[in-house]
């Protein structure tokens, strides 16, 4: 069977978080994905082969997430079909305080925007450098690339809460719609 491989670079100091404490994450993302990671952590290069291009293709994604400051377990769910990464890098400014600025009206004070954006569209947010990260379902993966986008380009917070409130009720009346039998087995109990 014809072997694939990527070459992937990710931050020299998130390479410890990929290896993990003597090496036990690389070697689970290995089991996983039936692949091999060979590391560089002196220059933060990642090379993966296998067999199975959809697997090497999700390992691919694993290493991007851990690379863009994810946890390797809420990196290892986008080794399931439902689940996507998607990376928005932040714009450029002639100023450091203005990348500062944006990335703390992402965050929210004390961590509540990210932490509303998680809660409401079931995915996982990271900033880190220059990039904002998304990992979530595909179903909901959009709705927080959404809000991103607004807080980027200057809507308030209260005005992204609002639209992520109404996105939310949509979601969960979609899934009642296509599952009513699980929610009313819920209900009697």
């Amino acid at each position: 069977m014809a072997e694939f491989g990527y070459q992937i670079k990710i931050p020299k100091e998130r390479i410890a978080i990929l290896i993990g404490k003597n090496g036990q994450v690389k070697r689970e993302i290995e089991e996983l994905t039936k692949t091999k990671l060979v590391i560089d952590s002196k220059e933060g290069d990642v090379s993966v082969k296998g067999e199975d291009a959809l697997l090497l293709y999700s390992t691919r994604e694993i290493i991007k997430a851990i690379g863009r400051g994810f946890n390797p377990e809420t990196a290892s769910l986008l080794i399931k079909q439902d689940y996507a990464f998607e990376i928005i890098t932040l714009p450029e400014f002639d100023k450091k305080n203005h990348l500062t600025r944006i990335k703390g009206r992402i965050i929210g004070s004390e961590g509540k925007t990210r932490r509303i954006i998680e809660e409401m569209t079931e995915c996982y947010v990271s900033v880190y450098g220059k990039t904002v990260s998304i990992v979530g379902r595909t179903d909901t993966l959009h709705i927080a690339r959404k809000a991103i986008d607004m807080i980027l380009k200057g809507s308030p917070h209260s005005t992204v809460y609002r639209m992520l409130e109404r996105m939310y009720r949509e979601t969960k009346r979609r899934e009642y719609e296509d599952k009513p039998s699980e929610y009313l087995i819920k209900d009697n109990e």
